[in-house]
């Protein structure tokens, strides 16, 4: 035992902090940080790796890569393609904006492979994606698209996990618009009916096709001008070609239904789940009237973890066609408190005989014109209560009334996802000019889709629910830094935030040592 003094003496003369200091040159941690508290490091670079790490990881679970690999083998780029369409992915979800962005956005980050990509690149490798089959690998091919690369790609992910699945039997499909601001390609960018609400510019329409369990199994882009009612029937048969689907039932929303599309659905034999529009047909007002006694599918508590209270009714007409009420009750709670607030509002407006603020949309529906007054109309807002809660379904199949409304509300996961797309798509303007590239670049926001529902899918197996903003701004504030220390190089990781950490062991990923030499 060696005795240094006492520890009262050590501090006051300082002593104390020479024999750390000396103590320091044996430890290589202490060493860094010592210096680093005296200000004596130079940082030389600094980065983010954990997007790269959880995400690369990933991608590998979903043989992403190998399958863009397994395609590439006969092609002779000079640069790796795979690396290019994964930072475009990665970026997608990080930092979604266009691929002049993600040239940049790169230097920010620690990717393997990506440091010698610029951005001619990206669009070579974009341009790959969305570049035609040959004719004679077009069977299957719709009116409005050609099968090209990431068709195969799709394909070939399908085929490595379908032993998940006893059967393709339930597909979800939906369809958003996404509007240019340039000039949208050769083809793709036409005019058509906008959902984004700007009729005034060009446009592509991009649809996506679900599993049952919410799992992406593939993107559909097709020119502005394509109506959802035309595209449901050749989609499916396209489905049924490329994945050898024997029977399929369609979950499908009540705008993408027509009169003749269901005529079609039914003269096809195919399965189907639709949303009905309640206020546009007298059959559907006369169904959502029609007496009965509700079925509880789930009831209503105080727990917010619990599904959302559901009770259904079926209704026959004709005996031929089946339909299938739902109703919500805290939805129908909402729906009267709403009502109410914009009715008294009305009635307030009308009481000061401000007449300017009857051309509110909200107001119109409530207002019934008598002479040179308006006045509220009492009997609209009877009839609208009729539909607080509510909404009706029509379906040829079998199911259970209980379960057709449960596979409808699924479908509501594929909204959520076209949420993301929209946000994943935030790239205008679109400085694409050729289709095969504007096809890649939306297929790079399918590919980010697919790796967000992976890492949900284990987060979800751990009983981990978090927010995705969460994830990814945590994710993103884990920061590397070289520092340079008496000659020698270090890499310092900074303090791990938030839900970071969760997401790593989710992953099965280490996350970064807080110190280690650099090579």
């Amino acid at each position: 035992m060696f005795r240094l003094g006492r520890l009262d003496e050590l501090l006051a003369g300082g002593q104390l902090d020479s024999l750390f200091q000396s103590l320091g040159r044996f430890s290589e941690k202490l060493t860094v940080l010592g210096a680093q508290s005296r200000g004596e490091t130079v940082t030389t670079h600094s980065s983010r790796p954990a997007p790269a790490a959880i995400f690369q990881r990933l991608w590998e679970a979903r043989s992403i890569g190998n399958v863009l690999t397994g395609l590439l083998k006969d092609r002779r780029f000079e640069f790796s393609v795979e690396r290019a369409v994964f930072l475009t992915v990665l970026h997608r979800l990080f930092a979604p904006g266009s691929d002049r962005a993600a040239e940049k956005w790169k230097d920010g980050y620690r990717i393997d492979g990506a440091d010698a990509l610029d951005l001619h690149h990206l669009y070579r490798a974009m341009a790959w994606l969305g570049e035609e089959l040959p004719e004679d690998q077009q069977d299957g091919a719709t009116p409005f698209a050609p099968r090209t690369n990431k068709d195969l790609i799709e394909e070939e992910l399908f085929a490595r996990r379908k032993d998940l699945f006893s059967d393709l039997d339930l597909v979800f499909f939906d369809t958003t618009s996404i509007y240019f601001e340039g000039e949208g390609g050769e083809t793709i960018g036409q005019r058509g009916h906008s959902k984004d609400h700007r009729p005034d510019l060009k446009q592509m329409v991009v649809g996506m096709v679900l599993d049952h369990n919410g799992d992406p199994i593939c993107s559909e882009l097709w020119p502005g001008n394509t109506a959802d009612v035309k595209s449901l029937v050749p989609v499916v048969e396209r489905l049924k070609k490329r994945f050898g689907i024997g029977s399929v039932c369609i979950v499908a929303d009540r705008g993408m239904i027509s009169a003749e599309t269901l005529a079609e659905l039914e003269k096809r034999k195919w399965h189907y789940i639709l949303g009905v529009r309640m206020r546009s047909s007298n059959e559907a007002k006369a169904v959502v009237a029609r007496g009965g006694r509700y079925s509880e599918v789930h009831p209503k508590t105080g727990d917010p973890d619990d599904p959302s209270p559901l009770k259904v009714k079926e209704v026959w007409v004709e005996d031929t066609r089946r339909y299938v009420v739902c109703v919500n009750e805290d939805q129908a709670t909402k729906d009267r408190h709403d009502r109410d607030a914009v009715v008294a509002s009305l009635r307030d407006a009308l009481g000061r005989g401000d007449k300017s603020l009857v051309g509110n949309k909200g107001y119109r529906k409530y207002i019934r014109a008598g002479g040179k007054q308006f006045a509220v109309d009492e009997d609209k807002i009877k009839a609208e209560a009729r539909y607080d809660g509510k909404w009706v379904l029509t379906t040829n199949t079998d199911l259970p009334a209980h379960e057709v409304a449960l596979k409808y509300k699924q479908l509501w996961m594929v909204e959520e996802i076209f949420r993301s797309m929209k946000s994943l798509l935030d790239t205008r303007p679109i400085f694409h000019k050729r289709d095969k590239t504007i096809r890649g670049h939306v297929f790079c926001s399918f590919l980010a889709l697919l790796l967000r529902k992976e890492l949900e899918n284990r987060l979800a197996r751990k009983g981990w629910k978090l927010e995705w903003d969460h994830v990814i701004r945590d994710l993103d504030s884990v920061v590397e830094m070289e520092v340079a220390v008496n000659g020698k190089g270090y890499v310092f990781r900074g303090q791990n935030i938030g839900v970071a950490g969760k997401v790593f062991q989710a992953c099965g990923v280490a996350m970064p040592p807080v110190l280690r030499q650099s090579s």
